[in-house]
């Protein structure tokens, strides 16, 4: 009877919690999207406000299921609760093994919504957030090089173009020294017409989806504790 009352409030407990954070990504999302001043980005796959809406709302419902399961002995709710968690589980595993046997389809995959989110660079702030923190944190520039930028509009190298930020780079792409008091916000102005030799003095050359891959290659037992880590969390 004790060990079974244990279960019962472990897994109350767990669920509570993640069933709170799912409440949490919903009240952000929907801050988020309510704050846009336009709402251009129509695609759930490069809207982060509309993606954490949808995330939560999905954790909410399964967390809830089993939240109220296991406070009230509902063994059909629990029932549900386990099913859907296995079948998470199942595809999971099943995006994994996809992944690893077509490599060469995910890259091309994420290269072009990669491409896609530098095209609308500007157009949504939340978007752009996450390209200067991806650029930041990865020290890169561009999907497979800094003159990819080539393909935004505000960055287009063109004679026409009107953009002060014509044939440059965003300020996310330049290279910060230790010692610099005072930052060069047009840093990455006219670095596109610049060769790689020479633009690699002011700014990262090298695309963001090869660093990326190169941080999962050199982090791969933390990204496996991790994917383990939320399976067993699943289990």
């Amino acid at each position: 009877m004790c060990g079974y009352r244990t279960i019962k409030y472990t897994l109350f407990v767990f669920c509570y919690a993640f069933w709170v954070v799912s409440a949490v990504f919903i009240a952000v999302g929907i801050y988020a999207k309510i704050a846009k001043e336009k709402d251009v980005v129509d695609t759930l796959t490069v809207d982060p406000a509309l993606l954490l809406i949808v995330l939560g709302s999905v954790m909410f419902l399964i967390t809830f299921l089993g939240c109220f399961g296991a406070l009230r002995n509902a063994t059909c709710l629990l029932k549900t609760f386990l099913g859907i968690l296995v079948a998470i589980l199942l595809l999971q595993i099943a995006a994994g093994v996809v992944g690893y046997l077509f490599t060469d389809m995910v890259m091309e995959r994420t290269e072009m919504l990669m491409m896609k989110a530098i095209l609308r660079y500007r157009e949504d702030q939340d978007l752009e957030n996450a390209i200067d923190f991806i650029q930041k944190k990865f020290q890169c520039c561009g999907v497979e090089s800094y003159k990819d930028w080539v393909h935004n509009v505000y960055f287009k190298c063109l004679p026409s173009n009107p953009s002060l930020e014509a044939c440059g780079v965003p300020f996310s792409c330049c290279v910060h020294l230790q010692n610099q008091t005072v930052l060069n916000t047009m840093c990455g102005y006219g670095k596109q017409q610049l060769e790689k030799r020479s633009a690699s003095k002011d700014i990262f050359t090298i695309g963001c989806l090869e660093m990326i891959v190169w941080w999962a290659k050199n982090n791969l037992l933390l990204v496996a504790g991790l994917t383990a880590g939320l399976l067993l969390l699943e289990v």
